[in-house]
C-alpha cells in the first residue's frame, strides 16, 4: 500500500496531545469551578491553574528536569490532582505509590522507578521510618500535612507542600515535546513475588480521557456524565490515576470533591453535603457504605456509581438499585490504564424490571470506541457471541501500556500474539456485551467440568446469613478438584448460617438448572474474615496458599 501522507505548512502547528492541553476548556468555560478537599478547603480551576504553575516552579527549584521521577503518597487530595498535573506537563514522570503495599514492597517500587523526589503525607511517616536508610535513589522529600503537629521522622524535608507553592512562581511555562514521553508509572498489586510497574504516556492518558469521556457522555440517562454532575472518586488516586476520571471530571470543568482517607461516614456525609452524583469504587467499599446506618438517612437517587476492580454481585447490584442508585460495571486492568468496557444498558432496556437490569448491569459491559476487545479460543479464534460460549479476553486499545518496567519477559508474555492478555475468562452475547465468568486461574475443574468461582459466590451471597464469600478450588483425587466456599456469616443475621443451610440453598439452584450439579460436591468453611489486595479485591492466591496448604 502506497502512503500518502499529508504535507505539513512550515508554520503549522503539530498539537501534540499532552496531559497540560486538558487543562484549556475547563479554565475557558468553568474557571470559578470548585475544587473541594474533605470539604473545608475550596480552590476555583483559576486557583487549581495557578497551583499546578507553582507546584512546577517550586519542582523544577528542587532540581526536577524532564526524565526524573516524582513520587507522591498521599490520601485523595487536591494536592493529588495537582501532581496529576503539574509532574508529567514538566516533562517529568509521576509515579504514584500504593500505601497500603508493605513496606518492604514500597522499598522496591521507590527503587525500582528510581524516584528522585518524593511528595509524602505525614500520616506515613511510620512507613518510612520502617526502611530508613535503605531508599537509595530519592535526593528530596517534600512534607504533605493537613492538621496538627507534624510527627517526629528521621527524615530531612526540602520544604513543606504549602509554602512551598506559596514561595514559587506563577510564571512556569509548559513546554511542548513528544506525546510518547512516559507521564505516569505505577506498580500492579501482586499477589506473589514483587509488584510489576506499568507506565503510560501522555499521548495514552490523553486518549483514554477523550475515548472514557465520550462513553460516559453519549447515553440519554442511565450512567451519563455531564457538565452538571458533581464528581468525588472512591478508588485511590494511587490505583490506575483512579481509573483515569479525574482527567476526565477536569477537563470538563466538573465541581471535583477530593475525600482524604476513606471513612464510611464521612464519605457518605460528603456525597449528601456536596451532592455528589458520580463516583466509582470497588464492590467491597460500596458495601460498607451501604451498611452504614447514614445511607438510609441520606437521599442517594442522585448518584451514579461505576463499579470495578471485582465483579458486582446481582445481590449488591439490587440492593443499591432499591436505593435509587444508578450502578454499573466499568471493566479494565491496571495494564489497560484502566477501562475498557461499561456497562451501560440500551434504551428500551430501562424498561425492565429491576431484576432483569442487574443481570445486565453486573455484566462486564460493552467496549469503548477505540477499543478492539475480542474473546478468544486457546487458538486465538472468536468464540461464538452466544452468551455461554468462553474464552479469554484479549484486547487491541490505544491507551494499553507498552510493556512491564524493566521486565522484558513478562512484557512479551502480556502482548503474546500482538494482543495484550488479559487472563480473564468471559462469554460475549448477541448484542455486544461481554460477561467475565472467571480468572484463568480461579476456574474450578470438577470431574472434566468447569465451574465458575465467582457464579458460586453471586449464589451464596442471596443467602440470607452469607455476609461475604469467597470460593477457591481444593485438590481432590476422585473429582480434580472441588470448590470450597469460605464463608463469612452476616453479622446480626436472624439465625446463625450451618453449612447444612448453605448446602441446601446451593442445591435449589442446581434443581432449577441455574448452575451445574456439580456444585453437590461443594464444602464450606466459615471464617472471621477474606483476606483482600490492597485494594479491596478478593486475594484469592493468599486464599489458596492460607487453606489448601
Amino acid at each position: 500500500m502506497k502512503d500518502s501522507l499529508i504535507q505539513s505548512t512550515d508554520s503549522a502547528y503539530s498539537y501534540p496531545l499532552l496531559i497540560k492541553n486538558l487543562l484549556q476548556a475547563p479554565l475557558v468555560s468553568a474557571p470559578d469551578q470548585e475544587i473541594v478537599y474533605r470539604g473545608d478547603r475550596r480552590f476555583s480551576y483559576r486557583e487549581f491553574a495557578e497551583r499546578v504553575r507553582r507546584l512546577a516552579s517550586a519542582l523544577t527549584s528542587l532540581g526536577v528536569k524532564a526524565g526524573d521521577t516524582v513520587a507522591v503518597m498521599d490520601w485523595d487530595s487536591h494536592r493529588y490532582l495537582e501532581c496529576f498535573f503539574a509532574v508529567p506537563m514538566i516533562g517529568a514522570v509521576l509515579h504514584t505509590i500504593n500505601v497500603r503495599l508493605s513496606p518492604e514492597q514500597i522499598l522496591y517500587t521507590i527503587d525500582h522507578a528510581e524516584d528522585d523526589v518524593l511528595l509524602l503525607n505525614s500520616e506515613f511517616l511510620p512507613i518510612l521510618d520502617q526502611i530508613r536508610g535503605r531508599i537509595d535513589t530519592v535526593k528530596d522529600y517534600v512534607l504533605l500535612h493537613d492538621d496538627g503537629p507534624v510527627p517526629d521522622s528521621h527524615l530531612t524535608f526540602s520544604g513543606e507542600y504549602e509554602s512551598l507553592l506559596a514561595a514559587a512562581s506563577t510564571d512556569y511555562l509548559f513546554p511542548d515535546f513528544d506525546e510518547n514521553t512516559r507521564a505516569t508509572t505505577f506498580y500492579t498489586t501482586g499477589t506473589t513475588g514483587f509488584p510489576k510497574g506499568v507506565y503510560f504516556s501522555h499521548r495514552q492518558l490523553v486518549l483514554h480521557t477523550l475515548g472514557v469521556l465520550a462513553a460516559l457522555s453519549t447515553p440519554a440517562v442511565q450512567g451519563r456524565l455531564h457538565r452538571d454532575d458533581v464528581y468525588m472518586p472512591i478508588t485511590p488516586m494511587f490505583h490506575v490515576h483512579a481509573w483515569g476520571l479525574p482527567y476526565i471530571a477536569t477537563t470538563m470543568g466538573l465541581k471535583q470533591v477530593y475525600p482524604g482517607r476513606y471513612m464510611p461516614d464521612h464519605l457518605l456525609e460528603l456525597i449528601d453535603r456536596e451532592k455528589v452524583t458520580f463516583s466509582h469504587c470497588v464492590p467491597t467499599i460500596l458495601h460498607m457504605l451501604l451498611k452504614s446506618p447514614l445511607s438510609r438517612t441520606i437521599d442517594l437517587s442522585r448518584w451514579k456509581v461505576i463499579i470495578g476492580g471485582a465483579v458486582m454481585t446481582r445481590a449488591l447490584c439490587l440492593e443499591a438499585m432499591q436505593l435509587g442508585i444508578d450502578l454499573f460495571t466499568g471493566y479494565g486492568m491496571s495494564e489497560t490504564c484502566p477501562i475498557l468496557t461499561l456497562a451501560h444498558l440500551k434504551p428500551e432496556m430501562l424498561d425492565e424490571s429491576p431484576e432483569v437490569q442487574a443481570d445486565i448491569r453486573c455484566k462486564t459491559g460493552l467496549p469503548l470506541p477505540l477499543v478492539d476487545l475480542r474473546v478468544v479460543s486457546d487458538g486465538m479464534e472468536n468464540v461464538s457471541r452466544d452468551g455461554r460460549s468462553t474464552g479469554e479476553i484479549v484486547v487491541r486499545a490505544p491507551w494499553l501500556t507498552q510493556g512491564y518496567l524493566k521486565d522484558h519477559k513478562n512484557s512479551e508474555k502480556l502482548w503474546e500474539g500482538g494482543y495484550l492478555h488479559t487472563n480473564d475468562v468471559a462469554t460475549i452475547d448477541h448484542q455486544g456485551y461481554v460477561k467475565i465468568t472467571d480468572r484463568t486461574k480461579d476456574v474450578i475443574k470438577v470431574a472434566g467440568e468447569w465451574l465458575s468461582s465467582l457464579e458460586l459466590e453471586d449464589i451464596l451471597l442471596h443467602h440470607p446469613a452469607v455476609g461475604e464469600v469467597a470460593v477457591i478450588g481444593q485438590p481432590d483425587e476422585k473429582w480434580g478438584e472441588r470448590p470450597l466456599a469460605l464463608v463469612v456469616p452476616k453479622a446480626g443475621a436472624t439465625a446463625p448460617v450451618t453449612e447444612k443451610a448453605i448446602l441446601l440453598h446451593m442445591r435449589g439452584y442446581a434443581d432449577k438448572g441455574l448452575i451445574s450439579k456439580q456444585v453437590v460436591l461443594l464444602r464450606v468453611r466459615f471464617v472471621e474474615a477474606i483476606d483482600k489486595t490492597s485494594v479491596g479485591k478478593i486475594n484469592k492466591v493468599a486464599l489458596r496458599e492460607k487453606y489448601l496448604a
